[in-house]
């Protein structure tokens, strides 16, 4: 098409980089490519960048793209100095050494509610400002040198650019919100919060806050770079949630989030209050344990996942009266770190691979449910969950799913929600107007709900409590 314009959406994940190119009108999936990242909590990101420039090559280049985006993982920092350098390898999301860190600043600022109150979220291991606080206390010298702290999109958009100018870093809402020192409520950083965790008061530069549909630079060749998001913010964005929806992903742990009208202040820390790519707002809740629940089965039953879930249908909601509580990692939501996993009411009838099956898909599926109840105790309105993830695509999971929830159930068509989502914003910013593409079909599922499985499940949890 002559007139036909391109656009690149992009996914920094923590195991790969994705790339999509797609038509900024009709969301046409014109080539694609992946390259991947290196293992580890702590990476340098230039990693990133040369994982992001095959995987451009791999996809035609950019030389027809009309703008591009890039969605990514958050809250990992990447320190830099006065001259734009990185002073040490970025710690990502899942590096934990700064849960003693969390716990302190949390403290400083007053309690968990005052923090909640502040930022929309007690802070976590996992945060921004927690691992800034970590290189205070651990490494005073390169804290001493940090001028400016970016998150791994951030700083992918800004060596798009360059790399150079500190004052062209940019970003938007929803990744600042996973900071800790970002108020999602009013768009505004909370300075003295970064002050705090580096234990200084030098001035430090940080990204600018750009809105949705904004461009925030340009790549060296002219191309239009727009604000790009989180890498959860991103995926509401590439389903097309609305308010009303909850997104249950199904990763090696799960997550539960929503798009929402109003904030959320969660004093308890099970939910945190992050923003949306949109200029709503994206309470999430985290577990530990989801599609992992999963692999265990395959290998305690020697089936495929395919298999398992095909075993699950063969057995009645419930199992026949088994039981699992699904905290084979510990488990985060709720907070019990030190639990494992537990299974009730075996008996001779039900000792069998299908009342297994069944039980496994339902633990796991319970412990999601958790997250969505964490939801809706805060006031979100929950209509349909989108289930997204590998496991969704199992042939029973979102059947029971939707008699867990009790709640229709609805899975999009395949595809790199995260890209997708960030192509979706670079065609935002390009058109002046969201762009409506249609897919292919969803599928949705509409069972009897099965409230004597979570009640069950409840009883379980709660007796099981202190172990």
């Amino acid at each position: 098409m002559a007139n036909q314009q391109l656009i690149a959406g992009v996914d920094s994940s923590t195991q790969s980089v994705k790339v999509v190119i797609r038509d900024a009108h009709t969301g046409d999936l014109v080539r694609q490519a992946r390259a991947p990242h290196p293992d580890g909590t702590e990476v340098d990101p230039q990693s990133w960048k040369s994982a992001l420039d095959s995987a451009l090559a791999q996809a035609g280049g950019l030389d027809d793209v009309a703008a591009i985006s890039i969605g990514g993982q958050q809250h990992g920092m990447v320190a830099l100095d006065s001259s734009g350098d990185v002073i040490r390898p970025a710690l990502l999301w899942n590096d934990t050494r700064s849960a003693q860190a969390a716990r302190d600043l949390n403290k400083e600022l007053g309690g968990d509610s005052d923090v909640a109150r502040k930022v929309g979220s007690v802070l976590v291991a996992s945060f921004t400002a927690s691992k800034l606080r970590w290189l205070a206390d651990n490494e005073p010298a390169n804290a001493a040198r940090v001028s400016a702290v970016a998150l791994p999109h951030d700083w992918l958009s800004w060596q798009l650019q360059g790399g150079k100018d500190l004052e062209k870093l940019f970003t938007d809402r929803s990744d600042a919100s996973g900071t800790g020192y970002f108020d999602p409520t009013t768009s505004h950083y909370r300075e003295d919060i970064v002050r705090l965790a580096l234990r200084h008061d030098l001035e430090i530069t940080l990204p600018r806050i750009i809105s949705p549909a904004e461009f925030g630079g340009s790549t060296l060749a002219g191309i239009p770079i727009a604000a790009g998001a989180g890498d959860n913010a991103a995926a509401a964005l590439g389903v097309q949630a609305q308010p009303g929806d909850v997104i249950v992903s199904l990763g090696t742990s799960g997550t539960a989030f929503a798009v929402s009208d109003t904030p959320t202040h969660d004093s308890t820390g099970a939910v945190a209050g992050f923003a949306d790519a949109t200029g709503r707002f994206l309470p999430l809740v985290c577990t530990l344990n989801a599609a992992r629940i999963l692999d265990a089965a395959t290998k305690i039953l020697g089936k495929t996942h395919d298999e398992v879930g095909q075993l699950a249908l063969l057995s009645p909601a419930g199992a026949n009266g088994l039981t699992l509580l699904p905290y084979f990692e510990g488990e985060r939501t709720p907070n019990r770190p030190h639990a494992t996993g537990t299974i009730a009411g075996m008996n001779l009838n039900n000792s069998n691979p299908s009342d297994l099956a069944r039980t496994m898909i339902e633990g796991m599926l319970c412990g999601l449910a958790d997250s969505v109840d964490a939801l809706v105790a805060l006031g979100v309105t929950v209509n349909r969950i989108l289930l997204i993830g590998g496991a969704a695509k199992n042939p029973a999971i979102p059947t029971i799913a939707s008699a867990i929830f009790g709640r229709t159930v609805v899975v999009p068509p395949a595809g790199e929600y995260v890209a997708d989502g960030a192509a979706k914003q670079a065609a935002w910013a390009l058109l002046g107007e969201m762009p409506t593409w249609h897919g292919g079909a969803t599928q949705a599922f509409t069972e009897k709900p099965t409230p004597h499985v979570m009640d069950k499940y409840r009883t379980l949890r709660d007796n099981t409590s202190t172990w």
